[in-house]
């Protein structure tokens, strides 16, 4: 591979070996690759354009015009943390592996269960997502029933769900080779439909009300369709915090970086420049996108009550019918890969927590295929669960609401959980025998610590913002998840479950990764 030295090889075959782990993925994507895969997750067409009503119906322009960059800056924080401890520990599913060895077996399995939740259920979210807004853009063209109150159009909700998960599930069973390539193409084509979509709404804008950007005004309660987005409030701090969930709720993912290590080169140094790369240029590349889209909005009280329809009314408004028709084509392209992206997360964390058994049918979920070199029953497994998920938890409904909502509350509150964690126990740990050397990737231990502090604090704004009405089914989730981890370690995975190799035993698993590199090819 170009720029890639057989010591360089040698260097990231080692520190994996010394982590008690086989070469059994294919290690060929490149720095920017690595980057490409968690700035298609982030994708600011994707989340910061499906989430805008949060903050339009909310406390207007400057939810974003303030709002977007504090809340970029809460969801940095764990970026840096993370990035430090992948540097010295790059492996796949490694916030599992992080909790593990920074904490212990409990910490681990609990982080494990965090992440993974949290990402089967975003892949489910985000692949709604991209319905909705086929729906509301690209559906009429087919002269396709969209209304998901009629059984007719949710069944295509469904369908269409579920075609497109296939579909990025078996890109990802053909290797990682193609997975990086898409992912890499999104990367460019993010860029320039962001800037496309700036262009298009600082030229159609009436007027560039740059006040906007920091005015505040209390939308709550509008109606927007058959009910408002939040419920009315009187207090515009309560509201503006409420409009972080858009920032916060975009700016995530990054941990694919971390989760496909095992298949970077120079992982000690890439994957944590992946993660803080994709954090900074999506938060910056996102803001002046929705900079000029708040300038082009016609009048923010008709836009606080279009709800999560303002999007498509805003472009409607400022840009030509042919060109809009090409920016929707293109954020489409960009979401349908930030699912993709997302299915090789998904595999990679049911991969590596398999292979240290924390998994029911643990060795087939971990198995590789020799040929192409891909986590196929992992893909394939993860992408059916978000399916499911999405097909049942639409049919329940619980107080009143739907449980995929309630539950969707939940999944970026788990996803940080996950994040934290790891962070949070590297406080303590750094720079002791659980975690005595740092990796090339090294901001020093006093600024990490400051950094994880940071990141504690951040947990703690995320779950009060994200459990308020209306998600405040999100807590009695959280809360009763917690109880129920507890009672099934203290149960069952106490005495069962051994956790990652740490010690005498990834020597004694040497034998075993020269066989598992062997049966898949690995010279």
């Amino acid at each position: 591979m170009t720029g890639y030295t057989e010591t360089e090889k040698a260097q990231d075959l080692h520190l994996l070996h010394s982590m008690g782990y086989a070469q059994e993925l294919e290690r060929r994507m490149s720095s920017f690759s690595n980057f490409a895969i968690s700035f298609s997750i982030i994708c600011i067409l994707s989340g910061g354009i499906n989430s805008l009503a949060q903050a339009t119906s909310g406390a207007g322009g400057a939810a974003i015009g303030i709002g977007w960059p504090l809340g970029c800056l809460i969801s940095g924080v764990f970026a840096l943390g993370m990035a430090q401890i992948s540097s010295a520990y790059p492996t796949a599913g490694g916030l599992y592996h992080w909790g593990s060895i920074l904490g212990n077996r409990f910490t681990g399995w609990l982080t494990a269960w965090f992440n993974l939740i949290g990402l089967v259920t975003v892949l489910g979210a985000i692949n709604v997502g991209t319905w909705g807004f086929f729906a509301g853009s690209l559906a009429s063209w087919f002269g396709m029933n969209v209304d998901t109150t009629t059984a007719g159009g949710f069944a295509n909700q469904i369908l269409f769900v579920a075609g497109i998960t296939v579909i990025q599930a078996a890109i990802n069973h053909f290797g990682i080779k193609l997975t990086a390539k898409l992912t890499d193409l999104s990367g460019y084509l993010i860029f320039i439909t962001a800037i496309a979509l700036t262009v298009v709404c600082l030229a159609g804008a009436k007027s560039w009300e740059f006040s906007r950007l920091w005015t505040f005004t209390n939308y709550s309660g509008t109606p927007a369709g058959d009910a408002p987005v939040w419920p009315q409030s009187s207090d515009l701090w309560y509201v503006f915090a409420l409009g972080l969930l858009l920032p916060i709720y975009t700016i995530t993912g990054y941990d694919a970086s971390a989760h496909t290590s095992e298949e970077t080169i120079k992982a000690s140094e890439s994957v944590p420049k992946g993660m803080v790369s994709s954090v900074w240029w999506a938060s910056l590349f996102g803001y002046i996108m929705l900079v000029a889209f708040v300038l082009a909005i016609p009048d923010m009280q008709e836009a606080s009550a279009q709800g999560w329809n303002v999007f498509f009314w805003t472009i409607d408004s400022v840009a030509a019918p042919a060109v809009a028709k090409l920016l929707y084509i293109a954020v489409f392209i960009a979401q349908f890969i930030c699912g993709l992206a997302t299915v090789t997360s998904v595999s990679r964390m049911i991969f590596a927590f398999s292979r240290d058994g924390g998994l029911p049918f643990s060795r087939a979920l971990a198995s590789v295929s020799p040929r192409l070199r891909s986590p196929a029953t992992a893909i394939w497994v993860g992408s059916i669960a978000s399916v499911l998920f999405v097909w049942g938890a639409s049919l329940v409904t619980i107080g009143g609401a739907s449980a995929y909502t309630i539950v969707v509350s939940c999944t970026v509150i788990f996803l940080f959980l996950s994040f934290c964690i790891p962070i949070a126990l590297g406080i303590k740990a750094i720079g002791t025998s659980k975690w005595p050397a740092m990796g090339p990737w090294n901001m020093g231990i006093g600024a990490y610590k400051l950094v994880g502090c940071l990141a504690i604090l951040a947990m703690a704004a995320i779950f009060i913002i994200g459990v308020q009405p209306p998600n405040q089914w999100a807590l009695y989730i959280t809360v009763g998840f917690l109880v129920l981890t507890a009672a099934i370690w203290l149960l069952f995975e106490q005495r069962r479950f051994k956790g990652p190799p740490i010690g005498e035993e990834v020597a004694r698993r040497q034998a075993e990764i020269a066989a598992a590199e062997q049966a898949v090819g690995e010279a």
